[in-house]
């Protein structure tokens, strides 16, 4: 039997494209998109790029497999936004402000942000993601009796804050529930 191709990584066990897509992610989250690049990479995981090549066939190959990646870990976060019909409008918005706010992988969320500038790959997966957010957050104002166009009007505000604060933060910002609260009954107000 011939030896795995698949270098060992610095733990001792062999990496797997799960791997390489979290240093990925760390490496965005981090430095940003121009840190996403081979050498890098390798170093991060004490690896020779042998390895990356095991499991990507290129680096447009690996990028694909990143944003793939990000979309479905930004969905099974988002998602429960969707399966909320039963809980009262308010306590809703409040749950997904709770949520936008988070400090969790919120390096990693302003990274793909920044990268969406220049790749349309990455925008198109980041809007189809803010989308379902923003459609979730639209249908919990109407849900309170806004109409259609207030709804989506006021659903554009609230996550442009979110999406304000992700940007302006140096790090997650620490929004205490009393202030979000606060906010979910200002964006309330008739």
């Amino acid at each position: 039997m011939l030896p795995s191709m698949v270098p060992l990584s610095g733990s001792g066990r062999r990496l797997t494209a799960d791997d390489w897509i979290e240093a990925g992610f760390a490496a965005l989250a981090e430095c940003g998109p121009n840190a996403v690049r081979i050498g890098p990479l390798c170093q991060r995981l004490n690896v020779t790029k042998g390895s990356f090549y095991w499991h990507f066939t290129d680096m447009p190959a690996y990028r694909s497999a990143l944003i793939e990646a990000w979309a479905g870990l930004h969905d099974r976060n988002r998602r429960p936004f969707e399966n909320m019909p039963g809980v009262d409008p308010r306590e809703r918005l409040i749950v997904m402000v709770q949520t936008l706010v988070t400090p969790h992988h919120w390096a990693l969320e302003r990274a793909m942000r920044v990268w969406a500038l220049t790749d349309d790959a990455v925008l198109s997966s980041v809007q189809r993601s803010d989308g379902r957010v923003l459609r979730a957050v639209r249908q919990a104002f109407v849900d309170c009796g806004f109409g259609i166009e207030e709804a989506a009007l006021r659903s554009q505000v609230l996550f442009a804050c979110g999406v304000g604060l992700l940007h302006t933060s140096g790090t997650a910002p620490v929004a205490p529930p009393e202030l979000q609260e606060r906010f979910v009954d200002f964006m309330l107000r008739p």
